[in-house]
């Protein structure tokens, strides 16, 4: 099927945006320039969807054949996933009266690759947390191959494990399987509080909540700290968050105090003229450092 983004749009900016392509069960084919995402659909079935690029949007390859049901709700994933919607005309339009943003609109950057759920983007979040990232991408490619449902016909290709699956298991079970250390409780509490119904968490996509209320909500959810939420807010498309870590504070140290120690709130500071789209300021930002 062919999908039409919302221009400007390029597919290998939006695959490069940050490491989720190296995350299961996204595959990113570097020969191919395509991107291969499973996908549980609501019917309990599994999708592939393989991604490339199209003049003005996505071509995306579909197997096996789905029901009209199902077609439509693949469809709205891969929008998601792409952010095929978003308009950033408006951060466009600022980025060009800076140098160090002038390759974002030239080269139409600004969206972020996301998960077909929030729940999914929740619990890979909760694994960069306190590891170096072969850390995140072991623990997230064991939850995928111990418990994702598979591929009809295919049972090393697994989905992203839908909160029902993980919420069924104990915590002994998923630490034997995987090894997740302290966050295996933060997932399963998460898990079980989704599947459940108690916590109605991708309603927080199209929420309409201010950013700070959407914050509170995040921080609410076991095991995502300030650093988390903030990432959690730009892949929701609210960028006046910046996740401040380490490495942010030495980018902003070497390139604006001259390599000074710098608080969370010099960091702030810096990207405060650029509002809502402060965290997009500072996450394609031209670094001296690389």
């Amino acid at each position: 099927m062919h999908l039409t983004a919302r221009p400007p749009f390029s597919f290998p900016a939006v695959v490069h945006s940050h490491g989720w392509r190296q995350l299961h069960p996204f595959a990113w084919d570097d020969q191919n320039e395509r991107l291969t995402y499973l996908l549980e659909l609501p019917t309990g079935r599994v999708t592939r969807l393989t991604f490339s690029a199209a003049a003005d949007g996505l071509e995306v390859q579909v197997e096996p054949q789905l029901t009209q049901g199902e077609m439509e709700y693949a469809v709205r994933a891969a929008r998601w996933i792409f952010g095929l919607d978003l308009d950033l005309q408006p951060f466009y339009t600022l980025a060009r009266q800076e140098p160090k943003l002038a390759h974002v609109p030239e080269t139409a950057r600004g969206r972020v690759l996301r998960s077909a759920t929030l729940f999914e983007d929740v619990v890979k979040t909760i694994l960069t947390t306190n590891t170096q990232w072969g850390g995140t991408k072991r623990m997230v490619r064991g939850l995928v191959e111990n418990f994702g449902a598979p591929l009809d016909g295919d049972t090393t290709s697994r989905a992203f494990p839908s909160p029902a699956r993980l919420a069924e298991l104990s915590r002994e079970q998923i630490e034997a399987a995987v090894k997740l250390g302290y966050r295996t409780p933060y997932v399963l509490e998460l898990a079980r509080r989704v599947a459940s119904g108690e916590l109605e968490l991708e309603a927080l996509k199209d929420a309409g909540l201010p950013t700070d209320e959407l914050r509170k909500e995040l921080l609410r959810i076991k095991g995502v700290g300030g650093y988390a939420a903030a990432n959690l807010l730009m892949i929701l498309g609210h960028y006046d968050a910046i996740p401040i870590d380490s490495w942010a504070h030495k980018l902003v140290s070497q390139e604006f105090y001259g390599g000074e120690p710098v608080t969370p709130a010099q960091i702030e500071a810096v990207f405060a003229p650029w509002g809502e789209y402060k965290g997009l300021a500072y996450w394609f930002w031209q670094w001296e450092t690389a």
